[in-house]
C-alpha cells in the first residue's frame, strides 16, 4: 500500500470530478452529487443510508418484450466516485459483490465505480463493527482509496491497482510515518471505544446453537410492523421482487427492494404462504444475517455491526434489542 498526505480534501474531489460523477456525504448524513469547487465536509461515521442502492437500484427495469424479442434493459453508467463509504459499509459492499455475482444490471454499476472509504475515529451510535470484523480499520480488499482524518488533514491510503490510476496527475506527497503511527493510534483508540456487546455474541451462539424457542421470536414477531425500515436500510439486504407492466403492446418487468419481513413476500399465486407466521419471519431474518451456514457461503456474516436496524426499529427487532432477549431466553 502507498500512503500519501492529503492537505485538503477538495483536492481529491476536484481531482477525481475530471474524470468520474463524484458523490460524497454530506457531514455524516446522506449522499449528494458533490461540486467540485466547493465540496461538502466530510466526517467519519456512519450515514444515514449506505451505498447499496448506487449498484443495486432501489427499483429499475430489467427487460422488455415487444411481442416478439426479449431485450435486456441494462444501466450504462458514467463512471463515478464515492467518497466517504465508512469500513463497514465497504465491506457491506464486498458482500453485495459475491451475492450478484452473476447479476449483469449490479454489475454494470459496480464497474464503474471508484470506492474511496473513510475509517473512523469514534464508534458510532448502536455500532458494533469490530465484533463483526468490518471496522473500524477498512478492510483489505474492500476499496480502491481510504481516507483517514490526521490533524488538519488527511492520509490518503491507495489500497488498489484503480485507486493508483486514479490519482495519476494529483501531485501528492508521501506521508511521514508519524502520520502512519497517529492513524494507528487513532483506530485502536476508537476500538477500545465501543461498549461491551457480549449480549450479541451470546445472541449469536443461541441462534446458531438452535436454542431460542418459537415463544421468543413470536413475540418479538407480534412487535415487529412490518415497515421496512430495518431491510431497507441494512446494507446487505438483498431481497427483491418483479413486476410486469404492460404499456404500448410492450411488457416491462420492474425489479424492486422487497422485504422478507412482509406477511406477501412469500405468498404463492395459490395463496399459500410459507412464512405466514411473523415469528418465523423475524427468526429467518435474524438466521440470514447470522447463521453458520449463511457464513460458510460467503466467508463471514451477513451483518457489518452498522446498527442502522437499531436506530430506525420503531418496535423491538434492531441487533442490540433482538440480541438482548435472545441471549436472555428462558
Amino acid at each position: 500500500m502507498i500512503h500519501y498526505r492529503l492537505a485538503e480534501l477538495a483536492e481529491l474531489t476536484r481531482h477525481l470530478g475530471r474524470t468520474r460523477q463524484v458523490w460524497q456525504r454530506s457531514g455524516a448524513k446522506e449522499w449528494c452529487q458533490a461540486d467540485a469547487s466547493n465540496p461538502p465536509p466530510l466526517e467519519a461515521g456512519r450515514s444515514v443510508q449506505s451505498a447499496k442502492g448506487f449498484f443495486f437500484a432501489e427499483q429499475e427495469h430489467i427487460f422488455e418484450f415487444d411481442g416478439r424479442y426479449f431485450r435486456e434493459t441494462l444501466p450504462k453508467p458514467a463512471p463515478f466516485a464515492l467518497i466517504g463509504v465508512s469500513s463497514c459499509d465497504l465491506v457491506a459492499i464486498a458482500y453485495q459483490d459475491q451475492f450478484f455475482a452473476s447479476d449483469p444490471h449490479y454489475q454494470a454499476r459496480r464497474q464503474q465505480a471508484l470506492l474511496v472509504g473513510l475509517e473512523c475515529t469514534v464508534p458510532c451510535e448502536h455500532g458494533f463493527c469490530p465484533t463483526v470484523d468490518a471496522g473500524p480499520a477498512a478492510r483489505p480488499g474492500t476499496s480502491d482509496l481510504v481516507l483517514h482524518p490526521v490533524g488538519n488533514g488527511w492520509l490518503l491510503t491507495v489500497t488498489s491497482e484503480q485507486g493508483r490510476k486514479s490519482l495519476q496527475g494529483l501531485n501528492l506527497t508521501t506521508a511521514p510515518e508519524a502520520m502512519k503511527q497517529q492513524r494507528q493510534a487513532q483506530l485502536a483508540d476508537c476500538e477500545r471505544q465501543f461498549p461491551d456487546d457480549q449480549h450479541i455474541r451470546d445472541g449469536v451462539q443461541a441462534l446458531n446453537a438452535g436454542t431460542v424457542n418459537a415463544s421468543t421470536w413470536q413475540q418479538m414477531g407480534v412487535q415487529c410492523l412490518s415497515c421496512s425500515g430495518c431491510t431497507s436500510l441494512c446494507p446487505t439486504c438483498s431481497c427483491y421482487g418483479v413486476q410486469d407492466q404492460s404499456a404500448d403492446q410492450t411488457i416491462t418487468r420492474r425489479r424492486f427492494w422487497d422485504s422478507c419481513l412482509y406477511d406477501g413476500f412469500q405468498r404463492e399465486a395459490s395463496q399459500h404462504n410459507p412464512s405466514d407466521d411473523a415469528g418465523a419471519r423475524v427468526y429467518r431474518f435474524w438466521y440470514h444475517k447470522f447463521s453458520d451456514d449463511f457464513r460458510k457461503d460467503f466467508g463471514r456474516y451477513g451483518c457489518v455491526g452498522c446498527g442502522r436496524c437499531e436506530a430506525t426499529c420503531p418496535g423491538v427487532i434492531g441487533i442490540h434489542s433482538v440480541m438482548k432477549r435472545i441471549s436472555q431466553h428462558d
